[in-house]
């Protein structure tokens, strides 16, 4: 099913040229840029996790400099405070009145980098943000750029030092990515490009940020038919009744699932979305919003294995009548 519907896939110029100026500084990593770039053109947050040193802060450098827009990077560390992400108000003597100072996180593209080494109460300073499009501050609240997108990146919870991020924040992620070591091939490669100087520093931008704006609004118009609605839907529904799930994909991860799905579908070049959209975003869209049973996790299951076995079960919508669609 896959080969036949990809065979007439005709990528999405802007966004291909997007992707292979990332290229230039990640090698080998073609299908996790462009789900970096498919979360980012559906207004979602991307949470980057894996072991230190194999490029996930490159990857969002890089991407920041591919869209042209402004980009901080906030390090997390047990001593950050929530009012070093949001910003304070501060006294001034001049005027007689409070001016408030915006910290990073009223940036286009903020970083939280190694999120999971910073306390609980600053890793909930992001959640209003992420969610709202907007963070409040001493009762006022303020409006944070558009476009807005927050990438995180962690260490696996096994590492020493590590919080585990709260659920209710793990649910705002559109997805959940690793990028993994290279193959040996891919290494010297990299080390051939790293010799004189770093790749990223000779990146320019592609587009500017009202193209990214713009891209954003036509991903969201691409069609969704109702049959494929309903296969989210009864997806989700899945992983509720699953034995092995105390916690199941929520509405949010349903309609998460459903924008990603589209602008996967736009990424491709195409005007409506097919099953495979939804099949190839699952795993990093849903797997980090599940929660397991203690006997499942005991036995060794993982939330992807679990989602792969409702893939096999839940039945498919047949393909011809959504793409006559």
């Amino acid at each position: 099913m896959s080969s036949k519907t990809r065979i007439f896939d005709q990528p999405q110029p802007l966004v291909e040229r997007m992707i292979m100026n990332v290229e230039k500084v990640m090698v080998g990593k073609r299908d996790t840029i462009e789900k970096a770039f498919i979360a980012l053109l559906s207004g979602g947050h991307l949470l980057l996790e894996d072991v230190p040193g194999v490029g996930k802060t490159m990857l969002v450098r890089a991407l920041a400099r591919t869209i042209g827009c402004e980009f901080k990077r906030i390090q997390c560390t047990p001593d950050l405070l929530p009012s070093d992400v949001t910003g304070v108000s501060v006294w001034n003597v001049k005027t007689n009145e409070f001016e408030f100072r915006p910290g990073p996180l009223m940036t286009s593209i903020v970083l939280a980098d190694e999120c999971n080494r910073t306390s609980p109460k600053t890793q909930s300073a992001f959640l209003e943000a992420m969610e709202e499009k907007r963070m409040t501050v001493d009762g006022i609240s303020y409006e944070l750029p558009k476009p807005f997108m927050v990438i995180a990146t962690q260490n696996p919870m096994e590492f020493e030092g590590t919080y585990a991020l709260p659920e209710a924040q793990m649910d705002r992620f559109m997805m959940k990515l690793s990028l993994g070591y290279p193959t040996p091939d891919q290494e010297v490669l990299m080390l051939d490009r790293l010799q004189d100087r770093h790749p990223v520093e000779q990146l320019k931008p592609v587009i500017v940020q009202d193209e990214l704006v713009q891209l954003q609004k036509e991903a969201s118009m691409i069609h969704v038919d109702n049959t494929l609605k309903d296969y989210i839907v009864r997806l989700a529904l899945a992983t509720r009744d699953h034995a092995d799930v105390v916690v199941g994909a929520s509405p949010r991860a349903s309609y998460a699932l459903m924008r990603a799905a589209q602008t996967s579908a736009y990424v491709k070049g195409r005007t409506f979305v097919v099953p495979d959209d939804i099949q190839d975003l699952i795993v990093p869209v849903w797997s980090h919003r599940l929660m397991l049973t203690s006997e499942a996790l005991m036995t060794g299951k993982t939330t992807e294995q679990v989602l792969f076995t409702l893939l096999s079960t839940v039945q498919t919508p047949d393909l011809r009548y959504v793409s006559a669609k």
